[in-house]
């Protein structure tokens, strides 16, 4: 007897069980979980680790992080501002920064800060302001193009009943635009958080005192120490959570933005 549409797709369906199953058994049974524990998983040396991985590089991730993003976030809304402006330059400006900083790496931009100005302009940085202005130059033209959609989706009447109440241009952008499109972007501004957490881990380009290094940095100069990919593992860990509790607001944020309209 032919099968019904349902239990075609139930059938597809346990077949690609199934072959999910065998496949996680066979990598189960093939992996050597002796070596693999002494590679990754080193009781003694995960315990070596605290609590500076905590107390030092996971701060200082945090830290690094949120100069970036508040440097780039300001910077971003002018950035979007501008390339909604009716003055010409102004957005050839906005849209020459954003293309050159969405195409070039994060990797160059540390580079340049980090060792281009101080040779070029013979000025020494300190080493969070370098850190903010890389973070901060790169996530700005993310934001800009993000706070720019923000901006154009809030309903024109908006604009037009603040102008008819006598408001100028400049205070009904920042009293009541600017507010409302901050609420339809935030889900992926804080996308954008989670990306520069990331980004943050080339800071070590820039060379650390051991007071001022973050996770990637820690765990690479740990995993030299002990032999030991157990460090990596951890400095992953620490990674997950900063950015998997940004991953749940994200997702609330968006459930609650769906809610809403």
């Amino acid at each position: 007897m032919a099968m019904t549409r349902r239990q075609r797709v139930r059938a597809i369906r346990a077949v690609q069980y199934a072959v999910l199953i065998a496949l996680l058994l066979a990598i189960v049974l093939a992996a050597d979980w002796g070596e693999l524990r002494r590679a990754f998983f080193d009781a003694e040396v995960a315990r070596s680790l605290f609590p500076d991985i905590i107390t030092t590089a996971l701060v200082n991730t945090v830290v690094y992080t949120l100069l970036g993003f508040g440097f780039g976030l300001v910077l971003g809304v002018v950035l979007a501002l501008m390339r909604l402006s009716q003055v010409p330059p102004y957005r050839w400006l906005a849209v020459a920064y954003i293309e050159f900083f969405r195409g070039v790496p994060a990797l160059l931009v540390f580079i340049a800060l980090g060792f281009g100005v101080p040779l070029a302009f013979q000025v020494a940085l300190d080493r969070h302001v370098t850190v903010m202005l890389a973070l901060g130059l790169v996530g700005a033209a993310y934001i800009a193009e993000t706070m720019r959609a923000g901006i154009q989706a809030v309903p024109k009447g908006q604009m037009e009943a603040a102008r008819s109440l006598g408001m100028s241009h400049g205070r009904a952008m920042a009293s009541i635009i600017i507010p409302q499109a901050f609420r339809i972007v935030l889900p992926p501004l804080t996308n954008e958080l989670v990306l520069l957490t990331k980004d943050s881990s080339l800071v070590y380009l820039l060379g650390l005192s051991l007071d001022q290094y973050e996770l990637s940095k820690f765990g690479r100069d740990a995993l030299n120490q002990h032999r030991s990919l157990t460090p990596i593992l951890v400095a992953g860990v620490c990674y997950l959570i900063i950015t998997v509790p940004l991953g749940q607001l994200v997702r609330r944020l968006e459930a609650r933005s769906a809610k809403a309209r």
